[in-house]
């Protein structure tokens, strides 16, 4: 069987760097906020091209604190309204309504599957205060042009950047496109964790002070609670974790780039539709996600022949049983593909033979 994604083998290549690393924390006698976390948000702010990185929990939570920060600073107030694509995950937008603000979905563009930008000025209203661009599958969405109406509007833009750790919009990277961005180590990403981890970039100073202490129980100093703050720290385990990775994860995204590039230029299947690639480096493959009509038939075809796939994501959000108040609204776009995707099996530690086997097999469904 071909794996979807061999996350063992994926730190078995770094195993005893990342031995090393965890022992130097149980010896270290500190646990929480300590050397590894300050040592890796500094490491990754130059790796962003930002001021500042705050290691938080996760990703969702990254997302909440930088939507509650910017309720602390007066900048957004219960009802007001974040425009969000139609067809993300789900945490995108959970984290708007965690913050008691009001989700506006804009549907994807069809080739991209990445929020539509020419249908973004229509839904803005005098409540909108904030656009959350979401990078999925690992590709940047066309910041240039969102960053033109939130600049139009005096809006703030809310990178996700979940999927898209190292990927390029012109000059700067995920995580510098915008006002702040909120990023996921969960196991599976192209820089995963062992565990969970998140962190948020953004070159504001308050910004990233508020989050910081929101992420600490509210407080800037210890026994001192400026704000009714959260628990969402980066374990210093994982942080130790995430420093060794993060030296890898220009070279997992190339390999992951290369694989990308035989499946682009070798599945010739009339009944697949292939992803688009606006630039090389604007996609960094976090998931290599195809379309077909006969999406179940193709995933049960390639299961019989020992290749696993994932659907990213089979149901929409408005379909959800946590948003009943948009079941019976309809979104086109976003229905036709969270019908049809399918993911292929892609990562840094994928061989060229199980690729070709996967393109064959893909080559002979009919």
């Amino acid at each position: 069987m071909i794996p979807f994604l061999d996350l063992k083998g994926i730190n078995a290549q770094y195993r005893a760097e990342l031995v090393e690393a965890c022992t130097k924390v149980i010896d270290s006698g500190w646990y929480i906020q300590g050397n590894e976390c300050k040592e890796f948000e500094q490491e990754f702010t130059q790796y962003c091209g930002t001021k500042y990185a705050i290691g938080v929990a996760n990703g969702l939570d990254a997302l909440i604190l930088i939507l509650r920060a910017y309720k602390e600073m007066g900048i957004m107030s219960d009802g007001d309204e974040v425009i969000v694509p139609s067809n993300t995950y789900i945490a995108s937008i959970l984290a708007i309504s965690q913050n008691k603000l009001v989700p506006v979905l804009v549907e994807p563009d069809i080739n991209t599957y990445l929020i539509d930008s020419s249908k973004i000025e229509e839904k803005i209203t005098s409540k909108t205060k904030a656009i959350l661009p979401v990078h999925l599958y690992g590709q940047t969405c066309q910041m240039d042009k969102i960053n033109e109406i939130a600049k139009k509007y005096n809006l703030k833009v809310i990178e996700d950047s979940a999927q898209s750790h190292g990927a390029y919009f012109g000059y700067r990277r995920s995580g510098n496109l915008g006002d702040a961005s909120g990023f996921s180590f969960y196991p599976g990403k192209n820089l995963g964790a062992l565990g969970d981890g998140g962190a948020v970039t953004t070159n504001d100073e308050e910004l990233a002070n508020t989050i910081k202490s929101l992420g600490n129980y509210g407080s800037h100093k210890k026994y001192e609670n400026l704000y009714k703050g959260v628990n969402s720290r980066l374990d210093e385990m994982q942080a130790a974790m995430l420093r060794i990775k993060l030296k890898y994860l220009d070279s997992e995204v190339a390999k992951r780039r290369e694989i990308a590039n035989y499946y682009l230029e070798n599945i010739k299947n009339e009944n697949i539709v292939l992803p688009m690639v606006r630039a090389k480096d604007n996609h960094v493959w976090h998931l290599f996600v195809i379309r077909t009509n006969k999406r179940d038939e193709l995933q049960k075809y390639l299961l019989d022949n020992g290749i696993q796939t994932l659907i990213h994501y089979p149901i929409p959000p408005h379909r959800q049983n946590a948003y009943k108040e948009w079941n019976n609204e309809s979104y086109e776009i976003s229905e036709q593909i969270h019908n049809e995707v399918l993911s292929l099996p892609i990562s840094g530690v994928q061989s060229l033979e199980d690729t070709i086997k996967i393109v064959q097999v893909l080559n002979d469904f009919n």
